[in-house]
């Protein structure tokens, strides 16, 4: 068989870099590019007998072999397929764009291929033998032919030995991340059409994304409603295209304008697919899958994320998302369809520069920075694209309904949430739709609420028991109120009865348990597995007490947590939020939880170790995410601060005040404020200064500080803070109600600008203050 344009070529294309789930890739191309032509054809086909297998070498002399259950080819169609260059393959409507995608990829996985294929019907396989040692100018591949015992078989089959040391031992080790690879390349194909892909001897699962329901959405400044899935179909002007080099023409004519060829076509150019929002964050797994013919080209992908100024050098692009606590990463996820728009012949990117890329990117993300006070301050008009509507709702990451984030009554509660989406992954049925997280947001939402309620009630002195002075005092019960009258009776003198004892029915402790659990709510964040590897592990569900319900131990007497050992390594710990432990003495609710938990597993494991070593051990292992340090804990406080600048300049462009806030800042903060401005690119702001709002985004920290405590009036009453001012009377109560807010305030303005230099007592007080400083915000209730 002729495999000319050169022979010596083929040998030259295992030194083009393509990873070997790449070269896998190639070959599985070409399989399911004939599986789609069999349903485009409409022809009588089995629906079963859409499979790819995958063999994987088992040791370094071993073979890589893809077989398929297509319709095989004939020997003119198989001499097309391994030539070098073009395969004819249709540039728009095929998977295996490219005829050298075949040679690329067995040359660079091995030295000798053989294709083997036959139809329905045929007699015998029929096939060709590619040996890159044998290889001169003008080389014929050598015909083989083999043996078929049913004429009802049908298929191709890809056999590569002498397989290349390092892709042998690649593709020997990591079966597991071969299939997830291919699972999220293949995952649309997989999910829409009756396609099986094995590999290793492994079924192939689609890589589905984790993201959050149809129905779903948050309230943007508590009145517009923006959804967590936006779907997206846009239909564009169809086009001219050549069959045979893949461009698009410009104009009308008869022939391609690049290749000369006549073989031109109208078709259709679409964009569609749908942006969407994660359940959980991921520092890498977010972004858009952009695809072409249903294969991923782009797998979260962030390009779409920067802004690419357009009147900037090259270089100077602005990241936009994630930006508040960019450390814990994104959730903001796509599945956008492109099929007309030219890849790169490597399938790992598109065309950047061609026209159609261009004109998606601009109805997915728009022209003007996501961010609306950048866009506003460089003169765009605000961005309504699919993107920026998600970005608008759901930049932040904070905990409950405003931002669609599971919480444990006081913070998200990020790791929980990645565990529930690996969960979602491997088929859990508890964990396919988003009922998990919505019901942890919910939890979030109702746990803040009965704290809040909490602290009301303590605050307000208790009334006294009427009835019970009274017996104290050994008065008669029913007195009237003063000033009722009573019908007058008469005084019967009687003996009284004797008394009628009744013996109770002491309540059993397993049905005292679950009188508590049947009123508990569950505490996401504490529910997990705690332990150590010197102690071993044991899974606990943690559950908080309703409020008014007191948690009792076996001997009657008042417990913060109480441990129930159920089966195996499972424990139930109750919480009792209103002890004294928790209400007086601020005790954090995983620090008496591990003490209980400490003495378990102690004796359990028969550790030699100290209380305080055990707890300590096990919070380290366990509880890694709730660990005190500078850079996290000052991010969340810059975090907050970005939301109370944006709230401030808004309130000062409502009132007009502008001029005023920033006549308070002292010469070294207005020095400050421009250094800052300049430093971030807006260099056209400062000579507006003091004009609009725009410099609160700019100013020291601290200056926020001195603005809240210098206009009170414009700030406070539910305008950014919801603590009383104007409607409180007295001097003294008007300072005290602005003090609860700039003192945490000042708090996480100090942490979120000398973070770095904190010790660990100054962090636990900042986490506080960004607690109750995120309480006093307008809205918040």
């Amino acid at each position: 068989m002729k495999i000319t344009p050169s022979a010596r070529v083929l040998s030259m294309l295992g030194e083009i870099d393509f990873d070997e789930w790449q070269c896998v890739a190639e070959l599985v191309d070409n399989s399911f590019d004939n599986f789609l032509d069999i349903l485009r054809s409409e022809m009588e086909w089995p629906a079963d007998d859409f499979t790819v297998v995958v063999t994987l070498p088992s040791s370094p002399k071993g073979i890589l072999e893809v077989r398929d259950t297509g319709q095989g080819m004939s020997y003119d169609r198989l001499a097309r397929s391994v030539r070098a260059g073009w395969s004819g393959n249709d540039m728009h409507d095929k998977l295996g764009l490219f005829g050298m995608g075949f040679n690329i990829s067995t040359a660079r996985l091995g030295r000798r291929t053989r294709v083997l294929t036959t139809r329905v019907g045929d007699t015998e396989w029929i096939g060709v033998e590619i040996d890159l040692d044998q290889i001169k100018d003008d080389f014929e591949a050598k015909d083989i032919t083999e043996p078929k015992n049913d004429p009802s078989q049908h298929g191709t089959r890809i056999i590569v030995d002498r397989l290349q040391p390092a892709r042998a031992e690649w593709l020997r080790r990591n079966g597991a991340s071969l299939r997830n690879i291919l699972g999220s390349v293949y995952s649309w194909i997989l999910a829409e059409h009756p396609f099986d892909l094995y590999v290793g001897g492994t079924r192939v699962k689609p890589v589905r994304h984790c993201r959050w329901d149809d129905d779903r959405y948050v309230l943007y400044n508590g009145k517009e409603r923006i959804p967590a899935y936006i779907p997206i179909d846009e239909k564009l002007q169809d086009g001219i295209a050549c069959r045979d080099c893949g461009e698009w023409q410009i104009g009308s004519g008869e022939i391609c304008s690049v290749c000369g060829s006549g073989n031109l076509t109208v078709r259709e150019r679409r964009i569609h697919g749908w942006l969407g929002v994660q359940r959980y964050l991921d520092k890498t797994e977010y972004g858009i899958d952009f695809l072409r013919n249903g294969r991923k080209i782009l797998r979260w992908d962030k390009q779409l994320f920067t802004w690419n100024n357009p009147d900037g050098r090259e270089g100077n692009e602005e990241p936009e998302y994630p930006v508040e606590l960019a450390h814990q990463g994104g959730r903001l996820i796509g599945e956008v369809h492109l099929d007309h728009v030219p890849v790169t012949y490597q399938k790992d990117a598109f065309e950047y520069g061609d026209r159609s890329w261009l004109t998606a990117v601009e109805l997915l993300r728009g022209v003007a920075p996501l961010q609306p006070k950048r866009a506003q301050g460089l003169k765009y008009p605000e961005n309504e694209s699919p993107l920026a509507l998600l970005f608008k709702g759901f930049r932040r990451n904070d905990a409950g309904l405003r931002c669609l984030v599971p919480g444990d009554g006081q913070k998200p509660v990020h790791a929980a949430t990645r565990d529930w989406g690996r969960k979602f992954q491997a088929g859990d049925l508890e964990f396919q739709t988003d009922e998990h997280w919505w019901q942890a947001v919910l939890r979030h939402e109702e746990i803040k609420k009965q704290g809040k309620e909490a602290k009301t009630a303590a605050s307000v002195p208790a009334q006294p028991d009427e009835q019970a002075v009274l017996d104290a005092l050994g008065l008669p019960i029913n007195i009237p109120a003063s000033g009722s009258a009573q019908p007058e009776t008469e005084t019967v003198s009687t003996v009284p009865a004797p008394p009628v004892v009744v013996k109770e029915r002491t309540e059993t402790r397993g049905e005292r348990l679950a009188r508590y659990e049947s009123v508990a709510s569950p505490h996401t964040y504490l529910t997990r597995s705690f332990g150590h590897p010197e102690l071993g592990y044991v899974k606990v569900r943690t559950l908080l007490l309703k409020p008014g319900e007191r948690l009792l131990d076996d001997n009657g007497l008042h417990a913060p947590v109480l441990l129930d050992q159920r089966s195996g390594n499972e424990l139930t710990a109750l919480v009792d939020a209103e002890h004294a432990a928790f209400r007086r003495f601020g005790a954090d609710y995983a620090d008496l939880l591990l003490v209980e938990l400490a003495a378990v597993l102690k004796v359990r494991a028969r550790s030699d170790w100290s209380p305080s070593q055990l707890v300590a051990a096990i919070r380290a292992e366990s509880l890694q995410d709730s660990a005190l340090d500078g850079t996290t804990v000052g991010a969340e406080a810059r975090d907050l601060l970005a939301e109370i600048r944006e709230r401030v300049a808004e309130t000062l462009n409502r009132s007009g005040d502008c001029t005023t806030a920033y006549g308070h800042l002292s010469k070294e903060e207005e020095t400050a404020t421009e250094e800052a401005m300049i430093a971030a690119g807006r260099v056209g702001l400062v000579s507006r200064l003091g004009l609009d709002s725009g410099f609160v985004h700019h100013v020291p920290a601290l200056a926020l500080v001195r603005l809240v405590e210098a206009m009170p009036a414009s700030f406070m009453d539910g305008a950014v803070f919801r603590g009383l001012y104007a409607r409180v009377s007295s001097p003294s109560g008007k300072a005290l109600s602005l003090a609860r807010v700039t003192g945490c305030l000042a708090d996480v303005a100090t942490l979120g600008t000398f973070a770095g230099e904190a010790t660990a007592p100054q962090l636990r007080r900042a986490r506080l203050s960004i607690a109750l400083l995120r309480d006093e915000l307008a809205g918040e209730e």
